[in-house]
């Protein structure tokens, strides 16, 4: 009996066998494939710097199992692309199986040299062909090349064990250097050149922090677009100053605007925040000096370590636009600051902050705040001490200024200390006080405060609203119906609105003169 089960059982496992081969035989085809797209576009790169991945989906929509003989790129070996096909890299396979009425994925990625592209257009193309050499399907690829300056930190030893250049930040408490990952700009770099003075050639992309060394100035022209690699940023060093030239534009490509932003050229990357540091200001820069700048998708904007020590702001700001930082959009430290025309949102903490005390002066700017959580605001002032020295808020004033956001309170006033000098001119503030948990403290009497003159408070979701144009899309002009139009302080309105239209008559609040829009 055993016996007989034995040989029952062997021939059963042999059926089973057989059936799983017949059912998954594949024959050679190149079979009517379908494809997700017929051209695969890889978004922008910079020469030499690799894209990212790229999925296409291959269908098989036959009533057949099929094997495609080739699956390969037309130029071979020799192209820059890279394929992933079937879980195993490389740029060309055979009898590659796919089941009947099944999909395959097919993963793209290149990197290529702006020599390599298309002089005409910069183009770099090729094809994945599906079949033999003579019969097959195509799908095309393509993909712009830019070319760039590249400055990054030397590094040295092996592969599995490199040492970058570092950057000296100071000292800390006990005299220990304090350092950070980038290096110097040259005026005689061997390959770039002068790195004080960038230009709207083509881009520049840093990796690590980019320092500007002691008494030497860089000069950004209009038009110049920089971008950022993650963990990186630019400094400017005790008496060294940054000096940007942006000049209004008149054409949607925003040709004399500099631009500074990640270094993820893909769409879905236009407006994630934190790919990148800080502008950092360490304490001792000066006389920086911006003009049509736009600042994108950074964790701070800008970051302002103390002044300079002298009456002149350590940071002048105008036509300045600040947008997707996951921390602070100018976080000043003592800072020494004036600012015209600027407008930032959409900050994880809050767009502006003026801590440890300084000096502030702020006119007709935008501060609005519509980050995704509730906890955020437009501005933070406060004083504190350093090492047990007070750090006095000398002064704080904005005139004609707009801050508004998604949160119910636009305003953080911190007082520690005797010298809290702050002063708001016919500005529109969002003060939401549900519960009215401020009702009592000084320093939010709107009323009756004359540090809050002649100002809109909007405290409720409803009325003095300064029907923004598209905050998901960054674009604070307002609308005809805004709280703003026509309340502004027009002794303050002696220059032209971002936009470069003049003020005239009776002036607007905030950056932007309102328009209308449905």
């Amino acid at each position: 009996m055993m016996r007989n089960f034995f040989i029952f059982l062997i021939l059963v496992t042999t059926a089973i066998i057989s059936s799983c081969r017949s059912e998954f035989t594949f024959e050679p085809s190149i079979g009517n494939l379908a494809f997700s797209k017929d051209t695969v576009y890889l978004d922008t790169v910079f020469s030499n710097i690799g894209s990212s991945t790229y999925t296409l989906k291959v269908y098989n929509k036959s009533n057949k199992n099929i094997a495609i003989p080739k699956v390969r790129l037309a130029k071979g070996q020799a192209s820059k692309y890279r394929l992933m096909v079937d879980g195993l890299s490389g740029k060309e396979f055979e009898n590659i199986e796919l089941l009947a009425n099944d999909s395959l994925f097919i993963f793209v990625e290149m990197t290529s040299s702006i020599a390599d592209a298309n002089p005409t257009d910069f183009l770099y193309t090729d094809q994945i062909q599906f079949g033999d050499f003579t019969n097959f399907q195509k799908v095309e690829l393509v993909t712009l090349i830019q070319d760039a300056y590249f400055i990054f930190p030397s590094r040295s030893g092996s592969p599995s064990n490199y040492t970058y250049e570092q950057i000296q930040l100071g000292v800390d408490a006990n005299n220990n250097p304090i350092t950070i990952t980038g290096s110097n700009l040259s005026t005689s770099d061997p390959i770039n050149g002068n790195e004080l003075q960038w230009t709207n050639t083509k881009p520049y992309v840093i990796y690590g922090y980019a320092k500007i060394p002691e008494n030497q100035t860089l000069t950004v022209d209009a038009g110049a677009r920089v971008h950022f690699h993650a963990n990186s940023g630019l400094i400017v060093s005790e008496n060294a100053s940054l000096v940007v030239n942006g000049n209004h534009s008149t054409t949607d490509e925003l040709e004399n605007e500099v631009i500074f932003e990640g270094d993820r050229l893909e769409p879905q990357y236009s407006d994630v925040a934190g790919q990148w540091g800080t502008i950092w200001l360490l304490p001792g820069s000066k006389n920086n000096t911006i003009n049509h700048l736009t600042i994108k998708n950074a964790t701070v904007g800008f970051l302002v370590s103390g002044n300079d020590g002298t009456a002149t702001p350590t940071l002048n700001l105008s036509n300045t636009q600040i947008y997707n930082c996951t921390n602070v959009g100018i976080l000043a430290r003592t800072g020494n600051i004036t600012g015209k025309n600027v407008v930032v949102n959409n900050c994880g903490q809050a767009s502006l902050a003026c801590t440890f005390g300084g000096k502030y002066d702020f006119t007709h700017c935008t501060f609005a705040n519509y980050w995704s959580t509730p906890n955020q605001t437009c501005l933070v002032v406060s004083d504190d001490k350093i090492n047990n020295v007070p750090t006095p808020l000398e002064t704080a004033n904005f005139k004609n200024c707009i801050f508004y956001g998604s949160a119910n309170l636009s305003l953080a006033l911190q007082k520690n200390g005797t010298a809290f000098n702050y002063q708001f001119t016919n500005c529109l503030i969002k003060f939401f006080d549900s519960s009215n948990q401020y009702g009592t403290n000084t320093l939010y009497q709107f009323a009756t405060n004359p540090k809050f003159a002649n100002c809109i408070i909007a405290s409720n979701s409803i009325t003095n609203k300064p029907y923004f144009k598209n905050t998901a899309n960054n674009e604070f002009i307002i609308g005809e119906q805004s709280a703003a139009k026509g309340t502004a302080n027009t002794s303050y309105s002696t220059f032209n609105d971002i936009l470069n239209k003049p003020r005239t008559g009776a002036t607007d609040i905030g950056a932007y003169n309102f328009i209308i829009f449905n």
